[in-house]
């Protein structure tokens, strides 16, 4: 892999990599000026650009990101993807965002005028895919994104989609969190007064703007005080207004809701149940609340009981995040399973294409479907949403001190509460009011 420029060592071998393979790798990765992965002499390369994010306030969302990218190059130094008939070895070249939304455009650019890349892949909220997908609109190059409701990425000014036609986006959309969170807040006991967390970020102005309406039908009340700048360090004024709100929503970054948690317990504000999406997506997030983590509720895109498989490596959900954890040592994470997804997506739009050209991938991405080890996805079969827009299976969960006597026992478990969208995911039981 060559990341910003210089490459980097592989990390311990997948099950599903042989001894000989990563040894492959390894040799390969040990040049500075390296790369290239699988295949012979005589290939063709398929250079693919990937625009991570890594450091900065953001970074939990990427936390994921450099183990599936050099998995992937070790299943690729194997597995050569084969391009009408012809064997392509793959070049990835990684570069941090920073949490940036002005670094994600600067490094969009680099990949595309200066690494000469033939598509840009990219996740981890809004401020990062758009700008990234600005620069492959710029310069007609396909960009596949994900991790952000495709509202805030489709809807980039006005009300209505964006006219995009080299960028192919797949996740949920915020009628499908608002239905999974209004059927969690059924579950429990409340006024239907509910308080808003909503920064002045991409995804704060959407949640902001569409939650009210979405919910309204359920009975639930959204108050929102109004949209508070990232890195706010007191939120007084906020937990002054949710007074009396049995349910707190909203969709603050990690350190953002670290602080408004502490200080909603020293001012003696306790909902019935707290629904956050984005903070509460990551396991070490939760775990650095200490025991006030414990019943916290949020949106699950991915989990490992889900009964989905990769189209690459036959692994299923369950298997990716054992192997994470045994390589890691890390809790799984919910980014895990897309950073594998974008790589089986640009594998299937690649091969049905027969070619690494622009507008060859763009026409194949148009009518995509692919089994994905996040769930089926496919493009250009639901009106609903625009022709870009593949929507992922969703469900939700509730976070819960795992008070078991074990070694190496998770601090905290993510049980599915709710699978009313995506009854194929099982659940492990229904929501407990905070205590």
């Amino acid at each position: 892999m060559v990341r910003n420029g210089q490459s980097t060592h592989v990390r311990a071998a997948s099950a599903w990599v042989s001894a000989a393979a990563l040894t492959a790798a390894l040799a390969g990765c040990g040049d500075v000026g390296g790369g290239t992965i699988g295949g012979g002499e005589d290939d063709d390369v398929l250079k693919i650009g990937f625009v991570s994010t890594e450091t900065g306030s953001s970074a939990l969302f990427g936390e994921a990101n450099a183990y599936v990218i050099e998995s992937m190059e070790q299943w690729f130094s194997d597995h050569p993807v084969t391009v009408d008939g012809v064997n392509h070895t793959v070049e990835i070249i990684v570069k941090d965002s920073q949490s940036s939304s002005a670094r994600a455009g600067e490094v969009a650019a680099e990949l595309i005028n200066s690494d000469g890349v033939d598509l840009v892949l990219t996740s981890s909220t809004p401020d990062i895919t758009n700008p990234v997908s600005e620069q492959c609109e710029a310069n007609a190059v396909p960009c596949i994104s994900t991790v952000a409701p495709w509202q805030p990425f489709a809807i980039r000014e006005g009300d209505q989609p964006a006219d995009l036609k080299y960028s192919y986006h797949a996740f949920w959309g915020l009628e499908d969190v608002s239905a999974v969170y209004a059927d969690m807040w059924s579950q429990v006991d409340t006024n239907k007064k509910a308080a808003g967390l909503f920064p002045n970020d991409p995804d704060g102005q959407a949640w902001s703007a569409n939650f009210p309406a979405l919910t309204k039908d359920t009975g639930v009340t959204i108050d929102d005080p109004g949209l508070y700048p990232n890195g706010t360090q007191d939120f007084s004024a906020q937990l002054s207004a949710f007074e009396g709100h049995d349910i707190l929503v909203g969709v603050p970054i990690p350190p953002d809701f670290t602080t408004f948690w502490q200080q909603a317990g020293q001012q003696s504000y306790r909902p019935k149940i707290a629904t956050i999406g984005k903070a509460l997506l990551f396991p070490s997030a939760v775990e650095s609340l200490g025991n006030a983590g414990d019943g916290l509720t949020s949106e699950v895109w991915w989990h490992p009981t889900a009964p989905f498989t990769s189209s690459l490596t036959g692994q299923t959900a369950q298997e990716l995040a054992d192997q994470y954890e045994a390589d890691t040592g890390k809790q799984w994470t919910q980014p895990l399973g897309f950073a594998e997804a974008l790589f089986e997506i640009t594998v299937a739009a690649v091969e049905q294409a027969g070619s690494t050209e622009p507008d060859a991938i763009i026409e194949a991405l148009s009518t995509l479907e692919v089994s994905t080890v996040v769930g089926d996805v496919a493009w250009g079969v639901d009106d609903t949403v625009p022709p870009y827009v593949a929507k992922t299976p969703l469900v939700g969960g509730q976070w819960r001190l795992d008070e078991g006597e074990d070694e190496g026992r998770n601090p905290y478990e993510l049980v599915v509460v709710s699978n009313e969208l995506a009854p194929q995911i099982p659940t492990g039981g229904e929501v407990e009011p905070l205590r």
